[in-house]
């Protein structure tokens, strides 16, 4: 039987942009203060889910619903189960959108709004395939779940939950990252590394300003696009403001100083990027903690200040904290600041977000570290670790979904790595595919994130082959 595939998706693309862009309008980032019974990790997150849900139960796909944790819709018959794993929730915005983010707005052929492109712009892609398969009749030897996912930007909670209560797929793909086919993604760290919160040695500066508060950046793996420091002192206000105005001129960075009664503010924009890729954006707390390590600060904020120049500043891959690796699959090792937070006489936290190669050792990283931020009263606090994933190029699952990328483009099926960590590597037999064509622009985590229109359309007819090939 010879199917048009792109052709049969046509028919489908109002009711798929329409079903999107509604998608789209759920505000379904991680909040923790409306979690609840059905709704682990908040009312939008839990929205999202039960929107898909309910939109495959009215379509008459068989669905479950794993107490808001996860869910999944599944097609067709047989022992064995192919997955495609999704996730419904998304970073938080952040600011420099040119429309709202979760106002989904179509211009000049691209649909922009947070989470376009990662992940609910290709997870509805996904569930169109599935929707078409079944439409066309077509018969599958094996079953099929479109397993939806809530907390893949944060803790990959849901997908402890889930597979601790439902079965492992033979194998499958995670549509969330790059065409052709991922077969490598590098391993995850997400380190808190925290202060004890004691004043550090020496007296202050009668000159020196005193680091009241500072804050930078939302999740680990976004880098931060805007920090603020607050100063207290009796110094020369003016001559700061003025060293700060150079500053940001020289680095052709934007901010401003704000002065009030009592403090001066700092703010500084920076550019977000995927945390996988740090050096690919403007971290805002890096660019301001170098300039805060220009001026006299008092000793407790001038040790948070050193320990971030010292280890951090410009340098992307673990070479200041004795980390550095790398090698021929996946390339070097990548330390993403993503959180800074800082109190005098109080909170102080720095969340960093380590991405390491396939062989890489997470203990000898964490111990390493753990060694270098000691001298300046910091020490490892909570961690997350997702160990490095890895498919045999040969796989038949690789053979099966490179077939049906060169059938449905015309272009040879690479094999990619990448520092990225997608919903593949919650399977024993996983890779990720799509929906980013080569050449294309990456939006994720990005203001003005989108997907362009037509490439939604070509990988759901992309990701509607495949499904069929690996279940029929």
């Amino acid at each position: 039987m010879k199917i048009d595939w792109e052709q049969e998706m046509e028919k489908f693309r109002g009711e798929l942009l329409q079903r999107t862009k509604e998608f789209l309008a759920i505000e379904s980032v991680l909040d923790e203060s409306s979690a609840g019974p059905g709704a682990p990790f908040g009312k939008g997150v839990a929205e999202a889910l039960e929107y898909l849900l309910d939109l495959a139960r009215r379509d008459g796909f068989e669905t479950k619903n794993l107490d808001g944790y996860a869910g999944h819709v599944e097609y067709g018959e047989g022992e064995e189960l192919i997955g495609v794993l999704g996730h419904v929730d998304v970073v938080p915005p952040g600011d420099g959108w040119t429309t709202p983010p979760f106002a989904p707005e179509i211009r000049d052929g691209k649909l922009y709004a947070r989470g376009a492109i990662d992940d609910k712009g290709p997870t509805m892609a996904a569930y169109f395939a599935l929707r078409l398969i079944k439409e066309l009749g077509l018969p599958l030897s094996k079953r099929v779940r479109l397993i939806l996912g809530t907390d893949e930007e944060n803790l990959w909670r849901d997908m402890a939950y889930y597979f601790e209560r439902e079965e492992m797929p033979s194998m499958g793909f995670a549509p969330d990252a790059d065409f052709p086919i991922i077969y490598a993604e590098k391993g995850l760290l997400d380190i808190t590394l925290v202060g004890d919160g004691s004043a550090a040695a020496g007296e202050a500066d009668a000159e020196a300003w005193m680091l009241a508060r500072w804050e930078a950046g939302h999740r680990f793996n976004m880098v931060p696009d805007g920090a603020r420091a607050v100063l207290e002192g009796s110094g020369d206000v003016f001559d700061l403001k003025m060293k700060y105005q150079d500053y940001l001129l020289q680095n052709r960075i934007r901010g401003y100083a704000q002065e009030a009664d009592d403090h001066l503010l700092l703010v500084l924009e920076g550019r977000s990027h995927h945390g996988s890729e740090p050096d690919k954006g403007l971290n805002a707390g890096l660019e301001l903690a170098r300039f805060l390590h220009s001026i006299a600060l008092d000793p407790e904020g001038a040790r948070f200040i050193g320990m971030i120049h010292d280890l951090l500043v410009d340098d992307f891959f673990g070479n200041k904290l004795g980390i550095a690796q790398e090698d021929d699959t996946v390339g070097p090792l990548t330390v993403n600041a993503g959180v800074f937070r800082y109190e005098k006489g109080g909170e102080r936290r720095l969340g960093l977000n380590v991405r390491y190669p396939i062989r890489g050792d997470s203990e000898s990283i964490l111990s390493a570290i753990a060694e270098r931020v000691r001298p300046y009263g910091f020490e490892i606090g909570e961690t997350d670790h997702k160990p490095s994933h890895y498919i045999e190029p040969d796989h038949p699952l690789v053979r099966t979904l490179s077939r049906v990328y060169e059938e449905r483009t015309g272009d040879k099926a690479s094999l990619l790595a990448i520092g990225g960590g997608t919903y593949a590597r919650a399977l024993e037999n996983g890779v990720a595919f799509g929906p980013l064509f080569p050449g294309k622009e990456e939006t994720a985590h990005q203001a003005d994130e989108y997907i362009e229109v037509e490439d939604l359309l070509k990988a759901a007819a992309i990701y509607a082959q495949a499904i069929y090939e690996l279940a029929r």
